[in-house]
Formats: structure tokens, sequence, C-alpha cells
């Protein structure tokens, strides 16, 4: 326990102290450190905003056969969306002059969207219209227009649909790389059907991954079924996100809510009012994380970048010469620290575009620059790999249960490789690192190797009391493998 002892200068203090508190009071003054702060006014940022965010339903025929089978992937969907298509299947007999798709069952779903232009262009999510035979726009002024859709991203999750009508209220777009964590936002939308509902709530992080193509907006904005694509507004009455996802356990809000990034949106809805659809850049790799391990292995460093795996056969890495095993850390001098990274920047190029790509390769760093291609359909990679090849086998050394052999001439053609050996047998260490028959080994500590005795030689200058590296390829696939003898 701490004593303070009152020395008559201190009871002095103490003394001016309670009387200028007491004087304070006295006035109705309340202490500086005690005065609340004005919490934020809402109302007149919902007149403002409110006229143009509307209210999406969508009817989409469903075969008949689909039945109940359909719901377990539309409780899916409720986990991971929202704007739920609910099953209303028909029963019963037909009625006189009704058609088998007039009996059809039909899939209903509800969502939001904001207008961005007077001539009747609205923004929502791809998911609230994908699929949809008939999309109805209701305003709040209580008009039903029917509704064309332009187009819709289902990698970004961002969809345009057009309305016939003109000098219609719209949103003032603003910047998401303004927004600040912590910051006040508001959202409107119709969660279950509830037109013109407003929530509020703040910014909770930024660049959030959830491996979508896009980094999203975290918040704690109250977000449920039928909000999705609804806009997420600052205080300057500027709609900086589209509400899309939520983390919940059990369907509902937890708390957790995404946005999509309305830089990045607007983006994707330039393209779909000018043609159609999104076109993205094509680098034709399979790229992976860096580990603290295999960073520090190599002599990076820093754990950064994206380690390329496999490079696709004609490809524009292939043209320029990028090779497994890169480790790409910048494109136009921006860094990438993690695979998803890469995905997302050259999905951003234009097609035929040039773009340099800093490579760390055996032990330096180079600037390899390659024209872009275009990718063809949405993938879960950028890598279009070839299946069911088996690498040839190989031989290696002895040293860490290693038995390899060279490759022909033939071989490294087939196999389009200008260096590597095969590994033939692998025990002990080299069993516990996980190689086996038919591996290919690339290099060896940064250092390409082309033949066995390459091989042995630099497995012999190799410190035996550190991690050896080794850049592997197996099937399609390159990797590194970090050996560690004798342990």
């Amino acid at each position: 326990m701490q004593v303070e002892i009152l020395t008559p200068s201190s009871r002095t203090r103490f003394l001016w102290t309670g009387v200028v508190l007491a004087f304070s009071l006295a006035l109705g003054q309340a202490p500086a450190a005690a005065q609340p702060r004005d919490l934020p006014d809402f109302a007149e940022l919902v007149e403002r905003v409110g006229p143009a965010v509307v209210n999406i339903r969508t009817a989409e025929k469903v075969k008949a056969a689909e039945g109940q089978g359909e719901m377990n992937e539309q409780m899916q969907e409720f986990f991971r969306r929202f704007g739920i298509p609910v099953p209303n299947p028909r029963r019963g007999a037909p009625r006189g002059g009704s058609t088998p798709e007039d009996d059809a069952p039909t899939r209903r779903g509800v969502g939001s969207g904001f207008i961005l232009s007077a001539d009747g262009y609205v923004m929502t999510n791809a998911h609230v219209v994908q699929g949809a035979d008939e999309v109805i726009v209701t305003l709040t002024d209580k008009r039903e227009l029917k509704a064309k859709i332009v187009g819709a991203d289902a990698r970004s999750d961002v969809a345009v649909v057009k309305v016939d009508a003109s000098a219609l209220p719209f949103v003032k777009v603003g910047d998401s790389n303004r927004a600040r964590v912590g910051e006040w936002v508001m959202a409107i939308g119709s969660p279950f059907g509830l037109e013109n509902t407003v929530t509020a709530g703040i910014i909770s992080a930024k660049q959030r991954d959830t491996g979508d193509l896009l980094p999203l907006i975290q918040t704690d904005v109250a977000i449920n079924p039928g909000n999705s694509g609804g806009p997420l507004v600052n205080m300057r009455g500027e709609v900086i996100g589209i509400n899309s996802q939520i983390y919940s356990q059990n369907g509902g809000y937890m708390g957790i809510s995404f946005a999509i990034p309305i830089d990045e949106a607007m983006r994707v809805a330039d393209q779909l009012r000018n043609g159609g659809r999104v076109v993205r850049g094509f680098l034709g790799v399979l790229p992976d994380d860096m580990t603290k391990e295999i960073a520090e292995s190599i002599g990076l460093g820093k754990t950064l970048g994206a380690v390329v795996r496999n490079v696709t056969a004609g490809s524009p890495a292939e043209k320029a010469g990028i090779e497994g095993g890169d480790v790409i850390t910048k494109v136009d001098g921006k860094p990438v620290e993690k695979a998803l990274d890469l995905r997302r920047m050259i999905a951003a190029v234009k097609p035929g575009n040039k773009a340099t790509l800093t490579v760390f390769r055996r032990g330096s760093f180079k600037d390899i620059v390659v024209t872009v291609g275009e990718a063809e359909k949405p993938k879960g990679s950028d890598v279009d790999a070839d299946k069911g090849k088996d690498a040839a086998p190989a031989n290696a050394s002895l040293a860490l249960g290693l038995k390899v052999a060279e490759l022909t001439d033939a071989q490294r053609k087939e196999l389009k490789l200008k260096a590597g050996v095969r590994v033939e047998a692998a025990s002990g260490a080299a069993a516990r690192a996980g190689l086996r028959e038919g591996d290919l080994i690339l290099s060896v500590d940064n250092v390409e190797v082309s033949t066995v005795k390459a091989f042995q030689a630099q497995i012999a200058k190799a410190d035996k009391a550190k991690v050896i590296n080794l850049v592997v390829r197996r099937d399609d696939v390159v990797s590194f493998v970090l050996l560690k003898p004798g342990r």
C-alpha cells in the first residue's frame, strides 16, 4: 500500500484543489475531463442518402425436380451471404390453361441497392441478382420498376442493373482509401424485406482478407439478410462500400459485417457498364505464401512475397522468364506481402499492358517485365496447370539419404527444364523433409544444379549445422523443401 504524507505545502495544494472543484460545481460546471462528447446525429444523412437507396426483389424459375434438395444449398448461402432466395414450390394439380413453366417452383430473393446515376444505373451485389429471371427495383417513393441486369461479376460480388427512368436521386461516391478505423458509418437497406432500415456503427478494420479477390472493410454495423447490396455511408454522406457479407455461426448478425470498398466496386461497375463483363489480368503462376523459415533459409530476410510454385506452359509468366521457386516481391514497385496480393495486383492490370515484377531468385533480386494476358474466367488460382503428368524419376546424393540421377536432354526438353536432377530414392533426413522418388531438385541453397556432380558439390559445401533449402518440382508444382541434417 502506498501512503502519501501531507506536508504543509501539499495540504495547501489539496485545499485549493477542493475549493476550485466546489466552486465549479456551485456554478453548475463539470470538470473539463468529464465533459461528454456529442454522439453523431444520422438524421440528416438519412434524409440526404435515403432516397437513392432501393429495395431489390428477384424471382427465378427452378426445376420442379430440384424440390427440397435445394434447401441445403440455400441454407449454406444464408450463412455466408444475404439476399437469401426462399424456395416457394407450388403443389397440387396443374390448373386449366397453365403450362409446365407456369407451375414451376419459383425461388424468390430480396436485397438492396443504390442508384449511381440519374438515368437509372443501380449498384448491388452479384449474389442478389445472380440467376434471376426477373428483377424488380422499388424506389423510396414506392414506384416499382422492372430492371435489366447490365452485368454481374461473381469474383468481386458486384452487379449493375438498369431501370428505365430519369431524374432519379443518386448517391455521392466517396474514397474508401480515406476511411479510418474507428470512424462512424451508416448502412441503409432492406433486412428481411423491411425497406429503408437504417443501422449504424464504426469501422472495425480495413483491408480485411477473407480470401476473396478484394480486401474488405469490416464494421460492427448491424447487417442481416436483405441488406446485401446496400450502401455503407460515412459521416459526409458519401458511399464508401457495399454491404456484402457477415460472419455468423447461426445465420444472423453477430457484430461482424463486411463491405466491398467502393473504389474497387466502381472499377468493376465501370467495366460492367461499358462491356457487360469484367476483364482481368492473367499471369499464369500458382503463388504461395512465404514462411519465416524459408525466407531466412534462402536469404530473403523479411517474410514477404509470393513464392511461384508453378508456371503455366505458354503463359505470360513463362514467356517473360518467370521460374518455379522465384519469389515475387513487387509489382510495378508496389510490395507483395502474400500470394493473394499478387493475384489482386495482376488482376487489376489491363490485359496487354506491361508490368514489372521484382523477383528474388537464388540469392539476388532482379526485375522482369511481363506482358499481362487476359484471364478467361474466374478460377481458384492464376494457374491452369496440366494434371496427371508423372515427372520422370531422378537420383540424388547419399549424404542426406538422397540418391539422384541426371536428366537426359530428351527429358529436359519434355519437362521444359534448364537444370535439375531426379530423385531415385529418399531416406533419413530427405524422407523426413518429404522428398520422394520422382521429385526434381532444381537448386540447392539458391544455386541452380544441372548435374549430379554439381548437386554433390553444392551439398558438400552446405553448412550441415544449418537448414539446407532445396527448390523441388513435383509433377507441375514447384515448392521449397528444407532439409535438416542430423535431425
